[in-house]
């Protein structure tokens, strides 16, 4: 069984974003696999008015849903940073949460302790450990950068853990 997963970082500056295909082999013949398909960031730069800032996140997510199609998505759960980051970071989740709703996808959200747990089993694990449990998954010979996008990453295969 064949499953595409769309992890999500959500930012207004940043967004990142990490698809990755799964196969679960239910006959045990052949061991469960994952792979990369692609990564990045929806940049959205700071001297740009709110509304349109929104405007891309919105327009820029229906096209990767529409490319990457997905059958569940991965969202880090919002967590308070900094208190002039928190409304920034509930306005873009807002977007994400209307354009996942429009196309009718089953969402799953993860805690940063328990994308750290799933990947490193240490739910405090340092970011950089988390990062490169991310390329060892993925048998890549690098570190997603940047780090939004390891981060989204790190999402979607917390998913694909659970599954």
């Amino acid at each position: 069984m064949e499953q595409r997963i769309l992890g999500i970082d959500p930012g207004l500056a940043s967004l990142g974003f990490g698809a990755i295909i799964c196969q679960k082999n239910q006959d045990r013949v052949q061991e469960d696999s994952v792979n990369l398909l692609d990564f990045g960031v929806i940049n959205t730069p700071a001297n740009t008015e709110i509304g349109q800032r929104l405007c891309t996140l919105y327009d820029d997510l229906h096209t990767l849903i529409k490319e990457f199609q997905p059958e569940l998505v991965a969202i880090e759960k919002f967590f308070f940073y900094r208190m002039a980051n928190t409304i920034s970071i509930a306005q873009a989740r807002g977007v994400i949460m209307l354009v996942l709703g429009q196309h009718e996808l089953p969402t799953v959200e993860f805690t940063p302790g328990q994308i750290k747990q799933a990947l490193t089993g240490y739910g405090n694990a340092e970011k950089q450990e988390v990062q490169q449990a991310v390329a060892r998954e993925l048998n890549l010979e690098y570190i997603p950068h940047p780090d939004d996008a390891a981060d989204a990453l790190a999402v979607a295969l917390t998913a694909w853990f659970q599954i």
